[in-house]
């Protein structure tokens, strides 16, 4: 079962470190405003904006105007991972210079920092077993592979309400999938993480850490500003980026990972809107951050709830991997990288977990 980045936690397992109240009424916050979104949302479906698009001959809804058919076709379920053709790989690979593999996903542990009523934990059964006392360790894990730590975020994972509330007519997803037409017993009809195509991309590191010392602060929304500063100070530039590229930002919030789990769970500094259209805009594959959700939160604008997600997923097939860790590509001054990322094939899952690695 997948759960939104805005549930509140369980009650009755530890599963990581203790909430705190703040981080508590921060999701009900959220929630809160996820609320007053679609309820903006249902206002603006019958309202003056509408039947003036309508004249117009488009129609809005309440995240813009409609985003489907993609680029790729009514009927696609890749999104942007149909980047990833057999020239983008060949161009990628040219950014190979030394050969060095790093590991830029979080170790999967008991204890990770898990938003909402996440979990990730394992057990190992063992023996004896038979005369010849044989033992065996088999690692039971217990979590969200879809949604635990170091993950993808699919195409499934995030919609929007764009007429009723009830009716799973009206939930619209990447390409214009429906609720009805995606939601199943067992994972997602459509849309599901297994019709991602692997990504081996170039990589571009935007690290914006220093601009705020020692670490950006919850609800400060990266802007463009920070973006050109911070290429101009790696000697890079936003000229650089091309179709199908993957983007990431450092900000120093992923220090706080095992060491202050309540504070790194209560909100986190990231991209807003700006920057998301400028993404868009360049045509990327992947969006990712040291962060959890990647975007900004709570958004500066107290009405929207994980607009950013909108933006990318639901509407242009961006993929978002989230709860990274640049450490030893920043130490090595490796800002330009290639990117490689295979997503778990769990047929319906609405993301994955992973260890995407960059190769220099």
């Amino acid at each position: 079962m997948a759960f939104s980045k805005f549930d509140n936690p369980p009650e009755t397992e530890d599963v990581g470190a203790p909430e705190s109240e703040e981080r508590r009424n921060f999701m009900r916050t959220a929630a809160v405003g996820a609320g007053a979104a679609v309820a903006a949302g249902a206002v603006l479906a019958g309202g003056k904006a509408v039947r003036q698009a309508a004249a117009d001959g488009h129609e809005m809804t309440p995240i813009g105007m409609k985003w489907w058919p993609s680029r790729w076709g009514a009927e696609d379920q890749a999104g942007a991972s149909n980047w990833m053709t057999p020239e983008k790989t060949l161009d990628a690979v040219r950014w190979i210079s030394n050969g060095r593999v790093t590991r830029i996903g979080r170790l999967y542990e008991h204890g990770s920092p898990t938003p909402g009523a996440r979990a990730f934990s394992m057990r190992i059964p063992s023996g004896p077993f038979g005369d010849n006392m044989l033992l065996h360790s088999d690692g039971l894990i217990d979590a969200e592979l879809g949604q635990a730590g170091t993950r993808l975020d699919g195409l499934g994972h995030i919609g929007a309400v764009v007429g009723s509330v009830t009716d799973t007519a009206d939930h619209r997803y990447y390409n214009g999938f429906t609720g009805a037409e995606i939601e199943g017993p067992h994972g997602l009809r459509k849309i599901g993480i297994e019709h991602v195509k692997p990504f081996l991309t170039r990589g571009h590191l935007v690290d914006v850490k220093p601009q705020r010392m020692p670490r950006w602060n919850r609800g400060e929304e990266i802007r463009m500003a920070d973006v050109e500063a911070a290429l101009g100070s790696q000697g890079m530039s936003g000229d650089d980026i091309k179709p199908g590229d993957a983007v990431f930002f450092n900000t120093g919030w992923g220090d706080l990972w095992l060491e202050d789990n309540g504070r790194y769970n209560s909100g986190c500094p990231g991209i807003g809107l700006e920057v998301a259209g400028w993404l868009v805009g360049k045509q990327v594959s992947v969006v990712g951050a040291d962060t959890w959700p990647v975007e900004v939160v709570p958004n500066p604008d107290p009405k929207l709830a994980f607009a950013v997600h909108n933006e990318l997923i639901t509407k242009n097939g961006i993929y978002i991997n989230e709860n990274l860790i640049f450490d030893e590509l920043i130490a090595a001054g490796s800002h330009r990288f290639v990117y490689v990322f295979s997503p778990v094939p769990i047929r319906g899952a609405t993301g994955s977990i992973g260890a995407p690695i960059a190769i220099t």
